[in-house]
This record gives structure tokens, sequence and C-alpha cells, in this order.
């Protein structure tokens, strides 16, 4: 059973929610048109991640307004949707276990396609290159799958793309589809490219990174965003202007290429 990807690379605005979610919940509706099954969004969609100086005071729980118009579209539409990531309010988050009492986390949530909470990966490596991420966040515990679409989905974010060891968890968790929202910037394209390849190719699986659009005070988005099978071909892919990359993913190519070249099963561990 196949099913249609969607990466929604949407133009990010620093500090402009309300505009920022009217395009992706215009995303959604767009993939849901074309048949996607799936609809992602990049990281910190709703604020930008360069906006540091803004990530206390437009902080929202995950029953917050971003999500909760992401889940209402993810059930208008009947696709499942990733809402890449927001600053979630850890203290104000009521409908799922947080890793801590309070901060701030960059919190990404998987619906499924009646709207139901299906997935939370909060960042686990926040970057500090740069960046005041490190210095604002609390950084994520827990990693997790869930079944949607017909697939086994796993979750991470951006800058964990440096971190195998994580892809190799969710591997082992039963991962056949790693989705990766991100805010990856000028001039690292190179490692954008090569980093998302490797992961599809040493773990095996379908890798679709979705990145923003849009430029910052200090930073530029590259976009890119991509869609790599589990022999690291790439199957649709985008440039740096706003677009919707889809592509189809079928579990069973996953346990094909694991089958026909087991270099999973030949680990030493």
């Amino acid at each position: 059973m196949t099913a249609t990807v969607a990466l929604a690379q949407i133009h990010v605005e620093a500090g402009d929610v309300d505009d920022n979610v009217d395009r992706a919940v215009d995303a959604v509706a767009a993939a849901a048109d074309r048949g996607a099954d799936l609809v992602a969004l990049p990281e910190l969609f709703n604020v930008g991640y360069f906006a540091f100086d803004l990530y206390e005071r437009l902080a929202e729980p995950l029953e917050g307004k971003s999500t909760t118009r992401l889940r209402e579209a993810a059930a208008e539409h009947g696709v499942a949707v990733l809402a890449g990531s927001v600053v979630e309010d850890l203290a104000a988050t009521e409908s799922v276990e947080t890793p801590a009492e309070e901060g701030y986390a960059n919190a990404a949530t998987l619906f499924d396609a009646n709207g139901d909470l299906r997935l939370v990966y909060r960042k686990h490596h926040l970057f500090g290159y740069d960046s005041a991420e490190n210095d604002l966040l609390v950084p994520g515990e827990r990693v997790e799958t869930a079944d949607v679409c017909g697939l086994t989905v796993g979750v991470t974010t951006c800058y964990d793309l440096r971190f195998p060891a994580l892809y190799r968890r969710l591997i082992d968790a039963g991962a056949e589809l790693i989705l990766v929202p991100s805010a990856w910037p000028y001039p690292r394209l190179e490692h954008w490219e090569t980093l998302s390849r490797a992961r599809a190719i040493e773990n095996q699986c379908y890798v679709a990174t979705v990145n923003g659009s849009g430029e910052f005070e200090d930073a530029t988005l590259l976009g890119r965003s991509t869609v790599h099978d589990p022999w690291g071909v790439t199957l649709a892919a985008s440039g740096d202007d706003p677009a919707l990359v889809t592509a189809e993913v079928d579990p069973g190519t996953v346990a094909d290429v694991r089958e026909e070249f087991p270099a999973l099963r030949d680990r030493r561990l």
C-alpha cells in the first residue's frame, strides 16, 4: 500500500504567527486536493526559527492556536499532518506528558486524518552554533513512532540530522519513514543534501526533509525540501522558493530493500 507524502515548503515570516499559520493551513488544503495522505510542515513554521527574541512571547501549549488549526485542517481534509514544530510552553501543555515542569521546547506534533494526536517529538539536539536555541529551549528525551497512512513514521528536527545514533533508535522502533521538519539556512547546502541522503541510505528507510522558505535578519532558509527513498535516491525535491513537494512512499519497498541488501541485519551492537 503506497501513500502520498507532501512537504509544504511555505514562506515563513519572523513573528507573523497568524499569516504563517494561514499559509500552513492553505498548504494542507492544497496538498489534500493533490491527493496527499500525509502533509509535513517546516520547523517553527508559525514563529520562524531565527526569531529568537520572540520565542518566549509567542510560545504556546500543544493545545495552542497554531497546532489546533493544523489539527482541525487534518480532520477537515482527511489527511495526516505533521505540524512542523512550535515553541512549546511546557508548563502550559496539558494533553501529553512533558519532560519538564517549565521552560520551552521545539515540539512537533503528528495528527492522523481524523485530527487525533498520534505523536509528539521534542527536538533532541539544540543548535548552539551562531544560534540562541540551545540557551532558550529544553531538549527532548523521548523517541517514538506512530502508525499512520499504512506507514510507521518517526520524526526528528533539523540539527538532529547530524546525529545518526538518533536515527538508529527510530529504526529499532520500526520506522519506515522519518520526517525532518527544518529551518536550514545558507550556506550549508552541501551538508543538508548529504546528511539527509546518508540517513536514508544507512537506515534503509524513506527520509523526507521539509524546510522553510524566507529571509531573516541574519539568515536565509535554503528550501530544498526533499524525499529520499531507502536506496538514497531522490524521489522529489524543490528549489528555495515556496513549493509543495510530493512523492509516493511504499512500506513494501523498505522491506524489499532491507531483504535484498541486509546491512541492518549485519550490524554488530
